[in-house]
């Protein structure tokens, strides 16, 4: 199974988008996809697919009231199949989310206070890992992308004990230069707070643009940083921003020609469609790893 968490530090790179167009790809290659949304950001995977309907419903069952065992209704009823996409379930992202912390926190302490064990340990983050493997959720999927939201956590720790292994998508200039600065402490942190080891499917540049400032941030980044470089995404700001529009994966976009949000709008030129294969090889690069 190929399991990865989508992460960057510095929000506003391209960290979500790359997560939903990588499933697509996975999807369309015939790979059983679910995409937990760990974002509390309204721009989130839960609204590209359109399954955000309860994000702001505090009676809601939602994937926090799960891992802290205040649950309302059975953990399979969270996943939804109503993506629009063959082979894509997402979970979605709440608003609890935003206060998954303290959440956490609180649950941890009260667990271990009414447990009968005085040694037992609720450990925060083994619970997103701990719901799944209850749920035989890994037996029933290809694939697993975590999504969570960019800044450090329970959310990025939940994620990364699922997957053991992250995708970082920087931005070559300005507070995407803040990430690349901190690539390699950035996972020895991982490491070191979940006890694990974090494996680096590698950085991805998005938003690559011809010039000087980028060239230079690419080349820092190829000569400073271990971690191999698999893929570059040049800036393709109008079919980006076209997917928030139109709620769409970039194949969506591009395949329904959606422009404004109404299908067959679009004059599609050549180098979106190269966009759509560069994410091809991308999701193919990461399937070769996992198998081999």
């Amino acid at each position: 199974m190929l399991a990865y968490t989508v992460y960057s530090e510095a929000g506003g790179v391209g960290k979500t988008t790359t997560a939903a167009n990588l499933a697509h790809a996975h999807a369309q290659d015939g790979l059983r996809t679910l995409i937990i949304d760990l974002d509390p950001q309204d721009a989130s995977i839960s609204y590209i697919f359109g399954v955000d309907d309860d994000r702001d419903n505090p009676n809601a069952d939602n994937l926090v009231r799960h891992m802290v065992g205040r649950n309302k209704g059975p953990f399979r009823d969270l996943i939804r199949d109503d993506t629009g996409i063959d082979n894509i379930d997402v979970i979605p992202a709440h608003n609890m989310l935003s206060n998954l912390d303290t959440s956490m926190r609180r649950a941890k302490e009260s667990e271990e206070e009414m447990h009968s064990d005085p040694n037992y340990e609720w450990i925060q983050e083994e619970q997103l890992y701990q719901l799944l493997g209850r749920n035989s959720i890994q037996d029933e999927y290809d694939v697993i992308i975590c999504d969570p939201q960019a800044s450090e956590g329970q959310g990025l720790y939940n994620a990364v004990m699922v997957t053991r292994t992250i995708l970082i998508p920087v931005e070559l200039s300005g507070k995407g230069s803040l990430s690349i600065d901190g690539l390699e402490q950035l996972v020895d942190g991982l490491e070191a707070n979940l006890d694990i080891d974090v494996g680096v499917l590698g950085i991805v540049p998005v938003a690559f643009g011809n010039t000087t400032g980028h060239q230079e941030h690419l080349d820092m980044l190829q000569d400073e940083v271990t971690y191999d470089v698999p893929a570059i995404f040049r800036k393709r700001e109008s079919l980006m921003q076209e997917m928030w529009d139109s709620r769409a994966t970039a194949y969506e976009v591009v395949d329904e020609a959606y422009k404004n949000g109404e299908k067959g709008a679009r004059r599609v030129p050549d180098r979106e469609h190269e966009t759509l294969e560069k994410y091809d090889e991308l999701a193919a690069d990461i399937k070769e790893v996992f198998e081999a």
